[in-house]
């Protein structure tokens, strides 16, 4: 690999909630139980990761969360966890954790993408073509990916509507055919969507009555 293409590489930061607080809207999924539910957050966030390790334009993902189940798991992918910080709120937490990474390319990328193949996150980084950019969800008013220029701030703006507030602070729409990338999992509905996409091992094997 040379210079440029190491120099082209993205480094992600990938937000996870404590699993007690991860994913409420899909407790009817595991029947209400904690500890299913815990663990369909878990694998949620475990195979959106390893998909995105396996993207060859991702040089490093590292995890905010405060949960230690959830860092033990992370790092048996070899992925680093930092601690939430003490600011609250989904912004305020990328912001620290893309204080973190070292490449002149970072972004951020949300945990419930279950479905997502490396070719379309690398498709998507791609079309990116080195300006800040971001995937907006399969409802057009979320977004599952955002990404800095080269060098500069991810400047954050996630939470209801992020899809306008990003495009509002100059982010460029990336609209791509990348159904697996913009199909984010927060309802049962969701989940049936993903599942007709290609759910990842982890969170087939937490929900076996859908895969069967």
């Amino acid at each position: 690999m040379d210079y440029d293409e190491v120099r082209d590489e993205v480094e992600l930061v990938v937000p996870v909630k404590t699993l007690d607080r991860a994913k409420t809207r899909l407790t009817s999924a595991t029947g209400g139980d904690p500890v299913s539910h815990a663990a369909l957050a878990l694998a949620l966030a475990l195979d959106t990761v390893s998909a995105a390790l396996a993207t060859p334009g991702v040089r490093r993902v590292v995890t905010i969360t405060s949960d230690p189940a959830v860092a033990s798991e992370m790092a048996a992918l070899g992925v680093e966890s930092v601690p939430e910080p003490a600011e609250p709120g989904l912004n305020a937490a990328l912001r620290h954790g893309a204080r973190t990474l070292r490449s002149s390319r970072i972004g951020a990328l949300q945990a419930d993408l279950p479905a997502l193949k490396p070719d379309e996150l690398q498709a998507a980084l791609e079309a990116a073509a080195g300006r800040r950019a971001f995937v907006p969800d399969r409802q057009g008013t979320g977004t599952t990916l955002l990404l800095a220029a080269p060098g500069g701030e991810l400047h954050p703006r996630f939470g209801i509507g992020s899809a306008g507030h990003h495009r509002l602070s100059g982010a460029v729409a990336l609209l791509g055919p990348w159904p697996s990338l913009r199909c984010d999992v927060d309802t049962e509905e969701d989940l049936r969507l993903a599942n007709a996409l290609g759910l990842g091992p982890r969170t087939a094997n937490a929900l076996p009555a859908w895969t069967t």
